[in-house]
């Protein structure tokens, strides 16, 4: 496809992407917005900074904007559903970008700011809706959201949607949807497990792969570092003040742990921030925009920003902690090298970090050049050691833990319980915690919820 045009896609769409700079559609973009324009379901693939959010965001303006109808009071027409409040600013962003032209109405609706103006802006109603999937039930749960005139349904990081602590807000969400609605899924990761859900909601869809799923951008440079942990914070400095470093990303697996790499940092004389689901919305909104503007060009961050932001001239990524899931290292890299920008990917592996090394590269299908800057005794230690397989979680019922019934099960208990789950926090106070759960578990659950991944709100 050589230009928007041959899409078929209104003129009053193509004058904004004229105004954006966009001439010629990403293969994404190309093979999904016939599919969707055409009215049916899709499950879109294709790795970070490929142009995912305008291969939806597109056909969804042209809907709309050529089936002219009232918004629906309390509701919308098109609802878009992100996990993180930043990638949901950043979609609707782009939804007002795009659809300029169209006089189309729209809105965003997460935590960690006021309800009012969201009701205000859901008793008018609006033609297309952002959302996280928390915030949004409890609009659902007081009246001030209907969701019965939704037209078209969309989840970004659809894996992650499908996915542990979303999972149960996502079911009720579209359970008082119409069942003749369209649904497009789109992500750059697709688990067989949560493929398998998709299919259960998805009907008759269109299947878009544009890359391997879980291959990594081609023109990332990764490195990876063996290294002691004690260690890792010394280097981390180290390798900031060599020349070539732009803006760059270091992601920690806890939010604990960002807050303290972002504090080594500061008092090394490296302007940093850390991001994460305890730091208020103002907060995380100062942190990206002074990032994005250089003013503090490192950013230490939970995986909650490793879906789907986009800043330009991220030069580099670096994982100072392994990510307890493989996929997210995806991800994660996938914050550099955008838009066909070159970049670099350096990891830290320390050596309880093997096993997951081992899965990343597993899922990767390559070997991550490694140097090794372990001391003599941790090198010792590691030849002798044999790295500990994954306990794999397992929910009620003995099922794995991202089918949605182990979702399900951590999905009861006290309104606070919930509250607290909802904004990455929470969890059970007894020795053994519900079902009893050894202590092992309970420290794996925690460390997943500290990662935010229940950042829904």
């Amino acid at each position: 496809m050589t230009d928007f045009a041959a899409l078929g896609l209104a003129e009053p769409i193509l004058r904004a992407l004229a105004q954006e700079g966009y001439s010629t559609p990403t293969p994404i973009q190309a093979q999904a917005i016939p599919h969707v324009l055409a009215g049916r379901d899709l499950l879109g693939i294709a790795q970070t900074g490929t142009g995912k959010t305008a291969a939806f965001a597109l056909p969804l303006l042209h809907h709309l904007a050529d089936r002219r109808a009232p918004a629906p009071r309390g509701g919308c027409r098109a609802l878009i559903l992100s996990p993180t409040r930043e990638l949901a600013s950043q979609i609707h962003d782009n939804i007002r970008g795009y659809g300029r032209f169209l006089g189309l109405t729209s809105a965003v609706i997460f935590g960690g700011v006021g309800a009012r103006p969201q009701v205000e802006a859901l008793r008018r109603g609006v033609d297309i809706l952002v959302a996280t999937p928390g915030r949004l039930q409890d609009h659902v749960q007081t009246g001030a959201a209907k969701l019965q005139g939704v037209e078209v349904l969309v989840l970004d990081e659809a894996d992650q949607m499908l996915d542990r602590g979303f999972w149960p807000a996502v079911k009720r969400l579209s359970s008082v949807m119409s069942k003749n609605r369209q649904t497009l899924f789109f992500s750059a990761t697709m688990p067989a497990e949560i493929a398998k859900i998709a299919g259960e909601m998805l009907k008759d869809p269109a299947k878009v792969s544009v890359t391997p799923v879980s291959s990594t951008a081609e023109r990332v440079e990764q490195r990876l570092i063996h290294i002691d942990a004690s260690l890792k914070r010394n280097l981390l400095s180290e390798l900031l003040r060599e020349p070539g470093i732009g803006r760059a990303l270091v992601f920690a697996r806890t939010k604990h742990g960002a807050d303290r790499v972002a504090k080594h940092l500061n008092a090394d004389g490296i302007p940093a921030h850390a991001i994460h689901g305890d730091r208020s919305q103002g907060q995380r909104e100062r942190a990206l925009a002074e990032f994005r503007t250089g003013r503090a060009p490192i950013l230490v961050a939970t995986d909650i920003a490793s879906r789907g932001i986009d800043v330009d001239g991220v030069t580099h990524v670096f994982q100072f902690d392994l990510p307890d899931t493989p996929e997210a290292y995806v991800h994660r890299i996938g914050r550099t090298a955008r838009a066909g920008a070159s970049g670099e990917a350096i990891a830290f592996c320390a050596p309880d970090e093997l096993a997951k090394l081992k899965a990343v590269e597993k899922l990767i299908a390559m070997k991550i050049p490694a140097e090794d800057r372990r001391t003599d005794a941790a090198r010792a230690e590691a030849a002798t050691a044999q790295p500990k397989k994954p306990q794999q979680q397992r929910g009620r019922g003995g099922r794995p833990g991202g089918h949605p019934g182990h979702a399900q099960a951590h999905a009861h208990g006290s309104p606070r319980q919930a509250a607290a789950r909802r904004d990455g926090g929470g969890g059970h106070s007894s020795s053994r915690g519900r079902g009893g759960r050894s202590g092992d578990q309970q420290r794996k659950d925690r460390s997943w919820r500290e990662g935010d991944f229940r950042d829904q709100r």
